[in-house]
């Protein structure tokens, strides 16, 4: 059930802007928190203690939303968008407030679970409306525009965070969510037709416990095993737990009223290799941001500040290849071309990023960077665009959380499998040295900062540059070969052309059927 349905009134397109901006606004709380929070995390630890909880802060937060995100985008299909994002972004809003008033570090972690829980739903939801709120082709259009939010917040959130944290205190880089919190949900009270689809509402909660227990133990048994730590049974109890679980799932939702994922959008060929695609890109561009970063200070010796100008290229190109992309999308009705140009670019990419070394020119990174950055941007909003339009409209909820979530998946397995193959391979070349010079290191090739090289002497401090990249190109040829089986793919995509409003089915034949009930 659309805006534009028979049981609701029809939407001026004054009002569908003004629900568009406060939907926007609820995606850049939950981006700009992903983001801000990276660079406070060393004054919060410092002040609340506990350094070995460290890592839950993000962990926690990350394994709530996990839980919950299968959830939000089958509840929106049975009670209506509106509700359901308005709890989402009440959760987030009381989870942030908790999170600034936390006293330890366990307390944090507690509030950061409360706020996943809303934050879950924000980016579910907020696509799921974008759906309502336009037809096919418009739609890729205003889905290209909220690329903005992501590169907003990519751009702002380190440097705010850290500002704030060290001007103001780390508190407030969670409190500041609580004033736009309480506008976005006066302004969706007000402005968001209030109204439920007319189907049944039989909860299928079984079906959502059974997939968030998978997700979850999939999510947890990345971060421990794939990144290295390799500790604890439960790496090797919680493979087998997935499994069972995946399958008791399947299983439910044959026999569910109202599954929380149909399992007829698995079977539809498009949904399918969209969601595939999803989780590769997620390894491979969502999950290896953070290493990216590490490696142009490694590498180009710069410091935190300069070496953030170098994503400077990156945030603009996916911005415009997003609008771009989504403009003519909205104006052909085809979108297969970007999926398949944003995979061959991204393996070319990378591969390009295995010959960089100290000598390379600022700007050449640059390129790079802008580069791989337009391979981001030409798919994320397409690959929404085509999971929405080839869904039957009464499940455009329940396909767009199951896109959210393959693209969570992937980044989730990305920042593990990415961290541990480069773990890895610096554990290699840390063996692979001489003992003399494995005797002048500080601390462990694996363990050693950009800080730390840059104190090294120049000769040592060279060789050290040379075995991190080296150990870096592991991940670069790994990310390459992940774009290039995307590639695949994306050529497997039929070309769809998407509908107008208005026209019917035999003006354009080759059509996507966008409402199925």
């Amino acid at each position: 059930m659309t805006y534009q349905a028979a049981s609701a009134p029809p939407l001026s397109q004054q009002r569908k802007i003004v629900i568009y901006i406060a939907v926007l606004a609820g995606m850049f709380m939950a981006s700009l928190d992903m983001q801000i929070i990276a660079t406070a995390l060393p004054t919060i630890a410092e002040s609340l203690g506990d350094l070995e909880l460290f890592g839950w802060v993000g962990a926690g937060y990350l394994l709530a939303t996990a839980a919950v995100t299968p959830f939000y985008g089958k509840l929106g299909d049975l009670f209506g968008r509106k509700r359901v994002f308005m709890v989402a972004i009440g959760l987030f809003t009381i989870g942030s407030l908790a999170c600034g008033m936390a006293w330890s570090m366990q307390s944090l972690i507690a509030a950061r679970v409360l706020q996943g829980l809303g934050g879950g739903g924000l980016m579910t939801s907020a696509f799921a409306i974008i759906a309502d709120l336009f037809e096919p082709r418009e739609r890729a259009k205003y889905q290209g525009y909220s690329s903005a939010v992501f590169t907003l917040s990519g751009l702002i959130g380190p440097v705010a965070g850290g500002f704030i944290a060290q001007t103001f205190g780390w508190e407030y880089i969670f409190l500041i969510n609580l004033p736009l919190g309480v506008i976005v949900i006066g302004v969706i009270a007000f402005a968001m037709p209030s109204f439920s689809p007319k189907r049944s509402h039989s909860i299928d909660y079984l079906g959502g416990l059974l997939l968030a227990a998978s997700v979850t133990g999939l999510v947890f048994w990345a971060e421990e095993a794939l990144g290295g730590s390799y500790s604890g049974p439960l790496i090797y109890v919680l493979p087998a737990v997935v499994v069972v679980a995946l399958t008791a799932f399947v299983l439910v939702e044959r026999r569910a009223v109202e599954p929380i994922l149909p399992l007829g959008l698995l079977r539809n060929r498009q949904i399918s290799l969209t969601l595939a695609m999803s989780i590769l890109m997620g390894v491979a561009t969502l999950g290896m941001l953070n290493y990216f970063a590490l490696a142009m200070q490694m590498i180009t010796g710069l410091p935190p500040a300069m070496a953030g100008l170098l994503f400077l290229p990156a945030s603009i190109g996916s911005l415009l290849a997003a609008i771009v992309s989504g403009n003519i999308t909205a104006r052909t009705g085809r979108y297969k071309i970007f999926p398949v140009i944003g995979m061959a670019l991204g393996a070319f990419v990378l591969y390009g990023f295995t010959h960089i070394s100290a000598t390379t020119p600022f700007w050449a990174i640059g390129i790079l960077m802008f580069f791989f950055s337009i391979c981001m941007g030409l798919q994320m909003q397409t690959l929404m665009v085509a999971v929405q339009s080839s869904a039957p409209r009464a499940d455009v909820g329940a396909a767009t959380g199951a896109l959210t979530l393959s693209r969570m998946i992937g980044a989730s397995l990305g920042l593990a499998a990415n961290g541990g193959l480069l773990h890895g391979a610096l554990q290699r070349a840390q063996e692979a040295l001489p003992a003399d010079i494995a005797a002048q290191l500080p601390v462990p090739l694996p363990d050693l900062t950009p800080k730390a090289v840059q104190e090294l002497p120049p000769e040592l401090g060279a060789r050290m540059v040379e075995a991190f990249a080296w150990a870096f190109s592991h991940v670069l040829y790994f990310g390459s070969g992940l774009f290039a089986a995307g590639f695949v793919l994306a050529l497997l995509l039929k070309d769809v052309r998407l509908p107008i409003q208005g026209k019917k089915a035999e003006a354009e034949p080759d059509a996507v059927p966008v409402v199925a009930e």
